[in-house]
């Protein structure tokens, strides 16, 4: 948690921590301005040399660097110039252009005000049969399985947010040159994919779409991020980040394996609690199968909510490796459980009442029961029962004054307020039946309205 000095450095420190006789914990910790996943990899294989050479095997066994990173920084910063700049800056610009500002994914608690960072993790395992039957299926469309799961992921997104445009960030390893894959470093680029969801695609139609924005960006990717949020200048917002809130980081790159002379080694991964992004999509294939975790930002989700989101991505690639035909819009997503649960558990709300009286008629027994009861509030006015039922009492003797019989339609215009109930309950009281028009609407539609209903009788305030 110690943070560091980017001004003096060092940007990489690391201690050894002696828990028994046979047992240690070594931590390496690095900024991430100066190394990358591939990095790891790097490290590792160059620790495992070294830590051979150190044991009595041939010194200094690491060959020379041909180049330093200071080298490719500079290279770059020459390439990348004049017309393949604009090439790429005007590609990122027409891609993204009046692309949603926020994936308004459904939380569980109101978005704060500033983005907290705290985060959690909820792991994802896909078996060996539908990993193998993606493969079929990205093979057959002339994708990776990479595409196939972001395919799968977007779709899934799509249907949780109600958005069928959406831009997701993938991190890209950007190590085009054999002299840099050596390298200890930041090479990795961050890329922004716009998907689009839109008119009940396919899982082939759609992960076509998914193959060609995802090539077009990989042959684009050479433009820092940074400067392509300065290109496409998205509103800036405290509460989340620009231009995407979810992130999906594919490992595919050699994951090195510890191998120390005489010693057991097992990675400790340590869960640092932080969340960069609303949802952060970690995968890599292991051993046949697709595994990794789902990051997601505390302030927003419960792990529970999380935990469903994990199912139907789950359910979203058996369904696509099953059928490549079924539009994706229309995978069921929700356990039997969640079915019965939004269909029939929160929509028994049936209740007994007695139906030979009229409305007005069950209101009057509550002002009985419980006259000084609060009714009605607005703003800063309150209506007891009592009150109300007078009111509403007074104004229909005078709308029976005037000829409203049962069965007579009554027009009323009002704003929202005590006036709307008022009239309302008035109008069921002298025996009328309401037509309702709301004061926003056009006119012409009022019009339509007044002249199709034909009402005996306007009630309107002000704005009506």
């Amino acid at each position: 948690q110690a943070p560091f000095d980017l001004a003096r450095g060092p940007l990489m420190r690391a201690c050894g921590m002696q828990l028994a006789d046979d047992e240690y914990v070594m931590l390496l910790v690095q900024h991430h301005i100066v190394s990358d996943g591939w990095s790891i990899s790097v490290m590792v294989r160059e620790l495992n040399t070294l830590y051979r050479a150190a044991c009595g095997e041939p010194a200094d066994p690491l060959p020379a660097l041909t180049i330093q990173y200071p080298d490719y920084a500079a290279w770059q910063r020459q390439w990348l110039s004049g017309e393949r700049l604009q090439a790429q800056s005007e590609y990122w610009h027409t891609a993204l252009a009046d692309a949603p500002v926020l994936l308004a994914l459904p939380t569980d608690r109101p978005r704060p005000a500033q983005q907290s960072f705290a985060g959690a993790r909820v792991p994802i395992r896909i078996d060996a049969p539908t990993t193998r039957a993606l493969k079929r299926l990205s093979q057959a469309q002339g994708a990776t399985l990479f595409m196939t799961v972001l395919a799968a992921w977007s779709a899934v997104l799509a249907r949780l947010s109600g958005q069928d445009d959406l831009v997701i960030g993938t991190p890209s390893a950007n190590r085009h040159h054999p002299q840099i894959e050596p390298l200890i470093g930041f090479f990795v680029n961050t890329l922004a994919l716009r998907v689009d969801v839109s008119g009940a695609p396919s899982p082939a139609q759609l992960l076509e779409r998914v193959r060609r924005t995802t090539l077009e960006a990989q042959a684009h990717q050479d433009l820092p991020f940074e400067q392509v949020v300065e290109i496409v200048q998205p509103p800036r917002r405290l509460e989340h980040t620009p231009l995407f809130q979810v992130m999906f980081a594919w490992q595919n790159n050699e994951r090195a394996v510890w191998d120390l002379p005489e010693l057991e080694v097992t990675p400790a991964d340590l869960a640092d609690g932080v969340a960069k992004f609303d949802l952060d999509l970690h995968l890599y294939e292991a051993d046949g199968e697709v595994v990794g975790w789902l990051n997601y930002a505390t302030a927003l989700f419960d792990r529970a909510t999380i935990e469903r989101h994990v199912g139907y991505l789950q359910t979203m690639l058996q369904s696509m490796a099953a059928d490549d035909q079924h539009p994706v819009t229309r995978v069921q997503l929700l356990t039997s459980a969640e079915r019965t649960l939004l269909l029939e558990t929160w929509n028994a709300t049936q209740q007994d009442y007695p139906s030979h009286q009229c409305i007005h008629q069950l209101f009057e027994a509550q002002v009985e029961r419980t006259p000084q009861a609060t009714a009605l509030v607005y703003e800063e006015q309150t209506l007891s029962y009592a009150q109300l039922n007078a009111q509403a009492n007074r104004l229909a003797h005078q709308l029976i004054e005037l000829g409203v019989v049962p069965d007579a339609r009554v027009a009323i215009c009002v704003e929202r307020s005590p006036a709307m109930v008022v009239g309302l309950l008035a109008i069921l009281k002298a025996g009328g039946a309401y037509v309702p028009l709301d004061p926003a609407y056009p006119g012409a539609r009022l019009a339509h309205i007044l002249t199709d209903a034909a009402p005996d009788i306007v009630l309107a305030d002000a704005a009506g």
